[in-house]
């Protein structure tokens, strides 16, 4: 196919030498048709995995929002159903032609597939569409490079996209082309290049690991320097565009952007806020999750992520109004699952978020379900946007703090300036009264180390009359 002379724009970071427009794209859905199993003469179908949980139509409504996410124009969205993957398109041929003939009618320039591609399919694709195509796990990379600000954010997409382009070179690089030359039939200087390439990008990898391994080292001393000041974590988790970020900002009062959008905020944020009793806590506002995140972006984001898994207490937002909520669920617990963390651990509280949403039969169905559950694990009902069940958020975590830490009522000298001081470091201070005889009587909540502490450094109450 000759490709038609068109201007070149640039959108998402995407751009193709000589193609048309990158910023009007179609998007489609090449969903594999469920196959049922037969078992003993009975037809059944095969159970399903978590990303088969939501329907195709759902599933390309949310690729579609991945496009827009970086200001793509969305001309046209496709579902396609695949009775089997063909190696080197992916699709069939027949297909295949039919999504050229609408590449050159719309005059697009980006065909998102929202699937896993191959770089040989990737390639073939391409030639067949005289368009640039990117898969599912390209797009979200351009997603997490748009959002990233901080350096370490930075680092952490270019190393996944790095990883993601090293097999990809000869798709990539276009002038690197396989040319006759040298001694023999193969070789030549395009293979040659490759493999200096292939090199440099090795280098670049190593020269990222080793900030990215000195930013885990920061990390984990800005813990332990948390550790010294007993401030527990409660770290925000789920599925992106659950509200996690509105929610951050009603508990914080901070402004961190929020925008009806896939991936509005990739950066961490942590704010320290105080619970209704008094407890200090550091909030943190981490990536949102998503359905076939790639393994890549996983391993990239492991140091931002582990303060989730150093968290005392991990609140799972859920979107409640949105219609594949189960299945995003499933999807964050997968995500969880590989950073070590069980969907039974007891640091978890479900937060059913954008009640709001819900009219007075949806609210009643839900306070219902969340009721017919464990009292110590039942979820909490709230309105990140309203505020809305914020209060029971609150007490829900003291509670859940409250599980593994001792509460000691110590007596100290009225004078005891430096024991009271230690206490405030080291311990949660929930309360302080003057006793009859003259003496301090201080409320104290701690974990078993610092209770053990306190108890050899201080008397309690009721040995002290």
């Amino acid at each position: 196919m000759e490709p038609r002379n068109r201007d070149r724009h640039r959108a998402g970071g995407l751009s193709r030498e000589g193609g048309s427009s990158t910023g009007r794209a179609i998007v489609i859905g090449p969903y594999l048709r469920p196959k049922p199993v037969r078992r003993t003469g009975v037809e059944s179908r095969p159970a399903e995995a978590p990303s088969n949980l939501r329907s195709p139509a759902a599933r390309l409504d949310e690729a579609a929002g991945l496009a827009r996410a970086i200001d793509l124009d969305v001309i046209e969205v496709v579902l396609l159903t695949v009775s089997e993957i063909r190696p080197a398109t992916y699709i069939g041929k027949g297909k295949v032609d039919e999504i050229a003939g609408l590449v050159k009618s719309l005059d697009v320039g980006l065909v998102i597939m929202d699937c896993a591609l191959s770089p040989v399919q990737q390639r073939n694709l391409e030639k067949a569409w005289g368009a640039k195509v990117l898969d599912r796990t390209g797009l979200i990379l351009e997603i997490f490079g748009r959002r990233a600000h901080t350096r370490e954010g930075v680092l952490q997409v270019e190393l996944a996209h790095l990883n993601y382009q090293k097999s990809r070179l000869v798709r990539s690089w276009t002038h690197l082309e396989r040319q006759r030359g040298g001694f023999g039939f193969l070789g030549g200087p395009g293979e040659t290049q490759i493999e200096a390439d292939r090199r440099v990008i090795a280098e670049r990898v190593a020269r990222i690991e080793a900030e990215l391994e000195k930013v885990k080292k920061r990390r984990t001393l800005h813990r332990e320097s948390r550790k010294r000041v007993p401030y527990p974590i409660v770290a925000l988790v789920g599925y992106t565009n659950a509200g996690k970020s509105t929610l951050f900002n009603r508990m914080t009062q901070a402004t961190v952007l929020e925008a009806d959008m896939l991936f509005a905020t990739l950066d961490p944020t942590l704010r320290a806020i105080a619970l209704p009793h008094g407890a200090k806590v550091i909030l943190s506002d981490t990536v949102g999750f998503i359905s076939d995140l790639p393994t890549m972006l996983v391993a990239a984001f492991r140091a931002t992520l582990e303060e989730v898994i150093e968290a005392d207490v991990i609140l799972h937002v859920r979107d409640l109004s949105h219609e594949d909520s189960d299945a995003q669920a499933h999807d964050v617990a997968h995500v969880l699952e590989t950073l070590g963390i069980e969907m039974h651990d007891e640091r978890l509280i479900e937060v059913w978020n954008k009640i709001d949403r819900l009219d007075a039969a949806g609210r009643e169905r839900l306070a219902n379900l969340a009721a017919r559950q464990d009292a110590g694990n039942r979820p909490v009902l709230v309105s990140a946007l309203t505020g809305e069940g914020l209060e029971r958020l609150t007490d829900a975590i003291e509670a859940r703090l409250g599980r593994n830490r001792e509460v000691l009522h110590l007596v100290l000298d009225p004078g005891d300036g430096a024991g009271v001081s230690w206490l405030h470091r080291h311990t949660e201070v929930i309360g302080k009264s003057m006793r009859e005889d003259g003496r301090l009587e201080v409320t104290v909540r701690a974990d078993a180390a610092n209770a053990q502490h306190s108890r050899r450094k201080f008397r309690l109450a009721e040995a002290a009359n």
